[in-house]
């Protein structure tokens, strides 16, 4: 099953996150799906969204992940918490 569906995220969510008040929050040049980063956006409601997705090198971005991010993990949505 599709996880976006699973997770309640809708295309026009995941559209309206890259492309309103997005930025790049995490850099994976050497990720095992290909050179991705990791955006911070938001829909036209507020609801912040984490989109893992591959460089644009080419016309077609590929999409390799979506979720909102647990305000528990994350500062702002922005920085990872950490144990210490």
């Amino acid at each position: 099953m599709d996880q976006t569906i699973i997770r309640g995220i809708t295309v026009a969510e995941l559209e309206q996150a890259i492309s309103n008040r997005s930025e790049v929050i995490e850099d994976y040049p050497e990720d095992k799906y290909g050179p991705s980063g990791l955006i911070l956006g938001f829909t036209a409601d507020g609801r912040p969204l984490h989109v893992q997705c591959s460089y644009p090198a080419r016309p077609l971005v590929k999409i390799v992940t979506v979720y909102e991010p647990d305000p528990s993990l994350w500062i702002n949505f922005r920085v990872r918490k950490t144990d210490g």
